[in-house]
């Protein structure tokens, strides 16, 4: 704290690195029940006495999973899946959020509220119009099929517009006396001091794609075309068997990619939150 002097401060400091320790603990948890889990054999999951770590770890979850073909596809669709969501959902809202921020029209405002009230409508409801159209366009089990109903979305197109009522109209107006139109601007100016703000909605909306689970359940239907890695993960689990080795082994290799775009992204979603307040006061 600000004007916290002498052994008292000290105290302070050290307090507040063991509360860090203690929620850093608290947060790697469940990676050590997955990887505990992911190791241990049949009997010792099931077993009721508690072990903190098995005494011969079984690593061949990992080993079965890896050679499973239907993994590999399934990595590549979430992967496909989760590229294309991501870079057009935020290429539409991007648009969609600029022009109700800066180019007149009489349909502005509605169009707003009508985005406002999608808001409101849960994602499940949309689930079967979707399906419908999905199945009459002959895109059931298919990339397509999940990625095209998913590229609207109305949260980020708020979000988009917010940033851009805030964003400095100075930088605009220099671009119009060069002889830039809307397009232009948008492109020229808008986008390249809005990449931090991008970023971080691309981190976002990589980790939803990548954790969807309902809509590629219904578009998947029986085939592989359309699987997905949670989909895939859900299989390890049925009616007659409980594989909790290998749907953690699955689960821990299924986080890899993940892992890779917020490395690479970390630093453009921390500017990102700093910069829009998204983090809170």
């Amino acid at each position: 704290m600000t004007g916290v002097r002498g052994p008292a401060a000290g105290a302070l400091l050290a307090l507040r690195y063991a509360v860090l320790a203690v929620l850093a603990l608290l947060f790697l948890l469940p990676f050590y029940v997955m990887v505990k889990t992911a190791v241990s054999s049949p009997a010792d999951v099931a077993s009721q006495t508690f072990v903190l770590w098995p005494s011969q770890p079984d690593w061949s979850a990992f080993g079965r999973v890896l050679e499973d073909p239907s993994f590999t596809t399934a990595i590549l669709t979430s992967s496909l899946m989760a590229v294309s969501m991501t870079v057009g959902q935020i290429a539409i809202a991007a648009m969609a959020g600029y022009a109700l921020a800066r180019i007149p029209h009489r349909l502005g405002q509605p169009l707003f509220a009508l985005t406002v009230l999608m808001l409101l409508i849960p994602a499940a409801t949309t689930f079967l119009p979707n399906f419908i159209i999905v199945a009459k366009l002959g895109w059931v089990d298919s990339l397509q099929g999940l990625v095209v109903p998913t590229l609207f979305s109305a949260f980020n197109v708020f979000l988009f517009r917010q940033f851009f009522l805030a964003f400095p109209k100075e930088l605009e107006e220099a671009g119009k006396l060069d002889g830039l139109g809307h397009l232009g601007v948008f492109v020229r100016i808008v986008v390249p001091n809005s990449l931090a703000f991008a970023s971080a909605l691309t981190v976002l909306g990589f980790v939803g794609a990548w954790n969807a689970f309902l809509w590629p359940l219904v578009v998947a239907g029986s085939g592989s075309g359309a699987l997905t890695v949670q989909v895939y993960l859900s299989q390890f689990l049925t009616a007659q068997t409980f594989d909790y080795t290998g749907l953690f082994a699955a689960a821990l290799l299924s986080l890899v990619p993940v892992l890779l775009v917020f490395v690479v992204l970390q630093r453009w979603l921390v500017r990102g939150v700093a910069e829009t307040g998204m983090g809170g006061a």
